[in-house]
């Protein structure tokens, strides 16, 4: 059985890791790392609401008069 001599096993073992290594090193590279996000100042941006403010009230039920 091949696979019982060792004489051949640290080159194989080397060549995998090597191999191993080169290919994980293109595919990491090739990938997009977008740069670290930055804080937007938020008094600066206005929101246009399409909705009118009055009709967007939260009333708690409890403030409500009673009936």
């Amino acid at each position: 059985m091949p696979q019982l001599d060792t004489s051949t096993w640290l080159i194989m073992i080397s060549s995998m890791i090597l191999t191993l290594f080169i290919t994980f090193h293109l595919k990491v590279s090739k990938h997009y790392f977008p740069t670290n996000p930055e804080p937007k100042h938020t008094l600066l941006l206005k929101n246009s609401a399409p909705w009118e403010e009055k009709w967007t009230k939260i009333y708690s039920p409890l403030s409500l008069p009673l009936q």
